[in-house]
């Protein structure tokens, strides 16, 4: 019998992992995941959300009379053969239910159990005998009394966000691995963008030209001084954004946790082991906030970057001025602003469906160094840029794609290197252009 290789096959100086070796432990790290938001979800229904639902909406309330009191003490022994004592105050209520007398102590929220028995006491002072109250008894189980009602928000927002999200996260993610089971990374992409072109709209394209994309959305923002403004491509832009939904998604059950343990300690009643779990929470919620903050900081000490393009779409051999404005207050080693050429190639090879990026021109239109930007004016230089007048249109198809850019990449002082990307649309020597359109 042979037994499944953890490897398939080598490239070079590397071997490849078998994707199903990858599909299996993907699967169940999120059926783990999965498993644990039901388990845990079930739990705090059945001990929070549906005792507290019954309790407001199906017991009967009636008037009782108070004729006992005391304290009741809770004994927990942990795993390490210690023990902990909570306190709380324990009520005997006289009640009527259908003509017969009922006595039963209270049922009594957990908030209402304190770590601290003088605090208990106190509690229990402010319960007269002999004196009338209010009181709900469980019509299952007439026994069944409590003496106060009312609904836990954050506990029931707690109930379903945390379990909520690790039943999300976990389904999503294990069925992702279902379906990549045996599939490799390029052919899930493939298939993914298949999917992605049912819902999205087909890129436009110029009038009398199928071949090549349409510049509509690239000649509707007017410069400053000169006559377009080119959309900017920032990855810097989506990564704050990410870090941005993280930090603020998990620090909300941060609070609510946090919230938890709060009302814990002012009633006395310290869980060392909740103290614990929201230990690590808490250090993660901080470290994405400080990730977010950095993230922010770059933004917004590197500052938007502006071009802008005398004539708009281009023509081989024509020149054009380009104006390029960089704000922001910090300081470069080096900037530089590129005219480039990409293609793009989408093929099969084997069963694999791959897609190729590669820059096969380059050209450097200018190179400033040692940058430093006066307080509140961007950094602004004008360059004449002539396109080769054997340049080739830009092309986009199923399969190939050539697109044309204006690329500033950039070395802070005191930041990463960052880079910028302007697309231009390039029509063929032969198609006149006039007032930013195509003849």
């Amino acid at each position: 019998m042979r037994l499944p290789t953890f490897f398939n096959k080598k490239r070079g100086n590397r071997r490849t992992g078998l994707p199903v070796w990858g599909s299996l432990g993907e699967g169940i790290y999120h059926a783990v995941l999965f498993v644990a938001g039901l388990i845990i979800g079930v739990l705090m229904l059945a001990g929070i959300a549906v005792p507290e639902w019954r309790i407001n909406n199906e017991f009967i309330g009636v008037d009782g009379r108070l004729i006992g009191k005391g304290l009741a003490r809770h004994t927990l022994r942990d795993v390490f053969g210690g023990a902990k004592y909570s306190w709380r105050p324990a009520l005997l209520v006289q009640y009527d239910v259908d003509g017969d007398e009922v006595q039963s102590w209270n049922t009594v929220h957990s908030s209402e159990t304190h770590e601290t028995r003088d605090v208990a006491v106190h509690q229990l002072d402010n319960w007269e005998l002999g004196a009338y109250v209010r009181c709900w008894y469980d019509p299952g189980d007439i026994e069944t009394v409590v003496l106060k009602r009312g609904y836990s928000w954050w506990l029931w927002l707690l109930t379903l966000l945390l379990p909520g999200a690790l039943v999300t996260f976990g389904a999503t993610g294990l069925l992702h691995s279902l379906k990549a089971w045996g599939r490799s990374e390029e052919r899930q992409a493939a298939q993914f963008g298949r999917l992605l072109e049912t819902f999205a709209s087909p890129l436009p394209e110029s009038v009398g030209f199928p071949t090549i994309p349409a510049c509509d959305n690239l000649v509707n923002s007017p410069g400053m001084m000169l006559r377009f403004r080119l959309p900017t491509e920032s990855p810097e832009l989506w990564s704050l954004i990410g870090a941005g939904l993280f930090s603020g998604l998990w620090n909300v059950v941060v609070v609510l946790l946090a919230v938890n343990v709060g009302f814990n300690v002012v009633g006395g009643r310290a869980d060392l082991w909740l103290l614990g779990l929201l230990a690590p929470f808490v250090v993660v919620g901080v470290a994405s906030i400080g990730l977010f903050c950095r993230q922010l900081f770059f933004v917004t000490a590197v500052g938007p970057t502006h071009v802008e393009i005398s004539g708009h779409p281009l023509c081989p051999g024509n020149n054009y001025q380009v104006l390029l404005s960089q704000a922001g207050s910090a300081s470069f080693r080096k900037l530089e602003l590129f005219l480039e050429l990409e293609e793009q190639a989408t093929f099969r090879q084997g069963t694999d469906v791959r897609t190729e990026r590669q820059i096969v021109w380059q050209f450097l239109i200018r190179r400033w160094k040692d940058v430093e930007p006066l307080p509140g004016t961007p950094f602004e230089a004008e360059e004449q840029l002539q396109l080769p007048s054997k340049a080739m249109h830009s092309f986009h198809s199923t399969h190939n794609a050539v697109s044309w850019r204006l690329v500033l990449r950039g070395v802070p002082k005191r930041w990463p290197a960052f880079e910028r990307v302007f697309p231009v649309v390039v029509f063929p020597a032969d198609v006149p252009v006039s007032n930013g359109e195509s003849k």
